[in-house]
């Protein structure tokens, strides 16, 4: 397990991010081509100051712990998360196997359930907003604007949505019984869970010829969708590059999508331990057509990182309300028991020097009610090849 990641949330968000498809994400091209410094390389910045005596130091005590925890036949996931809590690492987290193996399938744009999406409604109801097409969900005859009140017998009215989720999810060829009310009547399905895709990037017309390309998390692959959506539109069409919810994903897929709008250059900058390193673009990006980047408090992490490029390059003008602020590098690494803890062992600045962690990006104009339309109009103004 090589290479730093960009997580997306603290550890009280991720148990139930794991199931609500927010990502880890990982420089797996620069560990790949040595350009990530090797175990004792450099000093620790006081930037990383998650421990007085800094990361290696905590990642040393976490690995202690766990493995005098085996030795003694007790958890050692558990005594390693006891270590990272009192470290003052707001980033750092230590997953179990399941829990690593379910973030893997997650990059791989998976994921075990039965095919939709739940949200609360205005009335405070638990209802259904989205169904994926062909899934279990959707061959039930299940719609969006059910209500959702009941999941294995349990009433979900008062749940938070990421429980609900993780209810919904489970392991594969398992099944789950879900209490529905279509219309003022209730009914039962009972679903058998199965392992699906996700659609992290979709591409709409817009009026005028452009068209608005959704990202809704770097898997893998989905920096090369940008691209071929980017060169299968219109020419001279304007693009809406949205950016909204995006938790994160892999940085070599983050980088890929940057590299759609750019010829080359610099995407953002990271240290870790006090060494300097750089991401750079692909050449032959396009640097004509008219970009607007659309954002809100849910773009996080690598999707902060594809805003920083595209808004300090001058490549896009950025729309919307300013985003989470998730900058920090972490490292994972193997314990003794196979669970897996993650360490922050650097932070990454945008092409301008901005630091994103604990700050975010503030957008070029500011929109929340309407966003959407404000930056269509935006898009419009610029030219569209319409």
């Amino acid at each position: 397990m090589s290479g730093p990641e960009f997580c997306p949330s603290p550890r009280r968000i991720r148990r139930g991010a794991a199931l609500t498809l927010v990502f880890v994400t990982v420089l797996a091209t620069a560990a790949a081509t040595n350009a990530l410094p090797r175990e004792g390389e450099g000093e620790h910045p006081r930037a990383l100051a998650v421990h007085p005596a800094g990361a290696t130091v905590v990642q040393e005590a976490v690995a202690r712990a766990a493995a005098e925890a085996v030795a003694e036949g007790k958890s050692g996931a558990k005594a390693a998360e006891e270590v990272v809590s009192r470290s003052g690492d707001r980033w750092g987290a230590v997953y179990d196997q399941q829990e690593y193996e379910k973030f893997q399938q997650a990059l791989d744009g998976e994921y075990t359930g039965v095919g939709l999406w739940a949200r609360r409604s205005g009335d405070g109801r638990v209802e259904v907003y989205k169904v994926q097409p062909g899934g279990p969900a959707d061959r039930a005859g299940i719609r969006a604007g059910d209500r959702l009140h009941a999941i294995d017998g349990r009433v979900v009215d008062d749940r938070p949505v990421t429980d609900v989720v993780a209810l919904l999810r489970g392991k594969d060829r398992t099944t789950v019984a879900l209490g529905l009310e279509r219309a003022g009547r209730d009914w039962t399905r009972t679903l058998t869970r199965t392992t699906l895709s996700t659609e992290s990037v979709t591409v709409q017309k817009l009026k005028g010829g452009a068209v608005m390309i959704k990202v809704a998390a770097f898997t893998r692959g989905s920096g090369a969708r940008v691209r071929e959506a980017v060169r299968a539109a219109p020419d001279g069409a304007g693009v809406l590059l949205d950016l909204r919810g995006n938790a994160g994903g892999l940085v070599t897929e983050a980088v890929a999508a940057a590299s759609a709008f750019l010829d080359g250059g610099l995407v953002a900058t990271y240290d870790m331990r006090g060494k300097q390193r750089a991401l750079h673009a692909d050449p032959g990006g396009d640097t004509e057509r008219p970009v607007v980047a659309l954002v809100d408090g849910g773009t996080m992490s690598a999707a902060e990182l594809v805003t920083g490029a595209l808004k300090d390059r001058g490549r896009a003008v950025t729309v919307g309300s300013r985003t989470f602020g998730k900058g920090s590098v972490q490292m994972p690494s193997t314990l003794p028991d196979g669970s897996v803890a993650e360490l922050t062992v650097g932070h990454y600045r945008t092409p301008s020097g901005q630091s994103v962690d604990g700050q975010g990006i503030t957008p070029d104009l500011a929109a929340d009610e309407g966003a959407e339309e404000q930056a269509q109009s935006v898009l419009s103004g610029l030219g569209t090849g319409s």
